[in-house]
């Protein structure tokens, strides 16, 4: 699907002067606010932004301050490492 967005041209020249791919921009926006609402996987991310790998995503989340290491990724790890150096 295509999307179109209509901005003033006032509010375009604005970004324009710290972005120069606009477009680009709005898609970043787009994918990185997803992401924090978890709206868009990983995955979704990386085919929306044309990312070539999850390495890629999580580079471009660093990159932005989106973590994407979450809690629940770090009690499933503990838990797994728990179980590791169970006798």
């Amino acid at each position: 699907m295509e999307v179109a967005v209509s901005l003033p041209d006032h509010i375009v020249q604005h970004l324009q002067e710290k972005y120069t791919d606009v477009p680009r921009y709005v898609l970043e926006s787009i994918a990185l606010e997803g992401y924090r609402s978890r709206t868009l996987t990983t995955e979704e991310v990386r085919q929306l932004l044309g990312l070539e790998d999850r390495f890629a995503v999580h580079e471009f989340l660093a990159a932005h301050g989106v973590s994407f290491y979450t809690m629940q990724d770090l009690k499933d790890d503990l838990a797994t490492l728990d179980r590791m150096q169970a006798p």
